[in-house]
This record gives structure tokens, sequence and C-alpha cells, in this order.
């Protein structure tokens, strides 16, 4: 399911913003993009967002700007030394140059650097503390962007599964006329044979024709689908994460519809077959999009 999420915050001498985003995704993927120093916020991160969510593509980006007023400033000895040791080959390449000035060599990048003063333990850890509390603000918001869709979703799924359940009703209906159309085709098919075969008894007709009644009878797969869509109705009205049950119903779904269509000798239930196989895979794109 695809959300968005933002939260911003601050701590003592820092301020910070988490953004969220959400896609759709078969199982669960998180990736986390932290700054240099916060390294230790992905473990905890990525246990908040298992812990509430079970599917879906899910990135997370922490952006820390620090608040310190740098008052103080230092020398980086090992840069200046490396300038420094340069100077004899730059005199020899360029003679008419002039002596360096010590402003010159300390404007350079680099030679005078601010000083920050390292956090404390306890700092740090309320730090992270907070910044954990602003990520789970961003996930609650995220989740609730979530629901809403889902709610959205619902609607569409109860009309995939009604225009299911009203091809298996159309299904039904023209089933229940396959023996008469098996038994006359059948008749067809021996009275085309009468010139170079004895004609068949009418046991012998009504036997053959049993067989491939009995083969053709699609009176189970239609129970099932039905009571796949019921299970799927069910799974709706429950609570927790539905996904992967829905995906596992849908395949299902066209299992039957697929076995259906094979057993169809009608040219009708073989349409409807195609629709309810249709029908089906309009409703496994948007379980995809379900958590």
């Amino acid at each position: 399911m695809t959300g968005f999420a933002r939260t911003e915050g601050h701590e003592d001498d820092i301020s910070w913003t988490w953004e969220v985003k959400s896609v759709n995704g078969k199982g669960l993927d998180v990736r986390c993009r932290l700054p240099a120093g916060f390294e230790s916020l992905e473990q905890p991160a990525r246990a908040r967002i298992a812990k509430r969510f079970r599917r879906g593509n899910i990135s997370v980006a922490l952006t820390v700007r620090s608040n310190q007023v740098r008052g103080s400033y230092r020398v980086n000895r090992a840069v200046l030394d490396d300038i420094l040791s340069l100077l004899p080959e730059i005199r020899e390449r360029l003679p008419d140059a002039g002596p360096p000035h010590v402003d010159g060599l300390l404007a350079l990048r680099g030679v005078i650097e601010p000083v920050e003063d390292e956090p404390s333990e306890d700092a740090r850890q309320a730090a992270d503390t907070a910044l954990l509390a602003g990520l789970d603000e961003a996930l609650e918001s995220l989740a609730s962007m979530r629901d809403q869709e889902g709610a959205r979703l619902a609607s569409v799924l109860t009309t995939h599964l009604d225009g299911i359940g009203r091809l298996c009703a159309e299904a039904e209906s023209l089933a229940a006329a396959q023996p008469d159309a098996i038994k006359e085709r059948l008749r067809i098919q021996v009275a085309a044979l009468l010139d170079a075969v004895p004609a068949l008894p009418e046991e012998r007709l009504a036997q053959e024709a049993a067989l491939l009644m009995a083969k053709a009878d699609v009176r189970e797969e239609l129970d099932r689908l039905k009571a796949h869509r019921d299970a799927a109705r069910d799974l709706m009205g429950g609570d927790g994460a539905i996904g992967r049950k829905l995906d596992f119903l849908c395949q299902e779904f066209n299992r039957e519809a697929n076995t259906l269509c094979s057993k169809s000798v009608d040219l009708a239930l073989t349409r409807v077959g195609i629709d309810l196989k249709a029908g089906v895979e309009q409703l496994r794109e948007q379980v995809q999009n379900i958590e």
C-alpha cells in the first residue's frame, strides 16, 4: 500500500526531519537512509517498521541539522604541514612568485576548522530516544494513511467479489443445461457414423452420455468458487493483515476458473469461465495493494 509521512523535531543542539514512504510490495522491504553518526538507529528503526507493517516497500530517510553555535576554531596542523611541504616545489616551478603570507595560508580550505564539542553519552541517548519517538510519529501517520487507502479499496474488492458471484450464478444456470446438450451432441455424432457403423442401442448411448456428463460436471468447481468468495468476504470483515491470504485465495479462484473452462462443452459456459478469469485477475491486482 502507498503512503507518505513526514515529522520534524528537535532536541538540545540538533533538529531533525523523518520522511517515510511506502509503495506496494508482496513482502516487507525496508530501506533506511541515515546520516553519518546515526547508523546505530537503523536496527531499532527496522524493528519498529516490522512490528507495525507486514507488506510494502518502505523507505525511511533521516535528516539531522546541528543548531550548535560554533564559537571556537583550530588549525588543522596535518593539512597545514602538507601545504608547507609543497612550498619548495611551488617556488621551483614559479620562481617569480612572492613568499606566502600567513593570512593566505590560513584562508586555504581545511586549514582552519570549527571545533564542535562531542555530546556526552547521556545527551546522545536522549537524542536517540527523541529521534526514535519522532520516527514512531511518522510511522503512525503512515499507518493512518494506509488504513484510509485500505478502506477505499474495500469497496473495490467488494465490487469484484460481487461480479465473481454473479458469474458463478450464471455458470451454475448454464451448467444445469449441459447434460441435455451433451446427449444431443453425442446423438448427432452417432448419426453421422450410421453409414459406416451400425446404430448404437439406446442403453449404450445413455452410458456414453453419462460418462461425458461426469467428466463435464462443473458443480464441484462452482461450489469451491463460492466458498472462496465467502472466505474472502470473511477475511475483509476481520482484523489484522489479510493481503497474503487474499493473494492465496486469488490463486485458488484462478485454478477453479481454469478447470471450469477445460470442462465446459458449451460456448456460453466457456465465455463465463473466461470472464471469471478476467474478474479474478482484476481482484488479484487490487489485492497486491492490501497489507
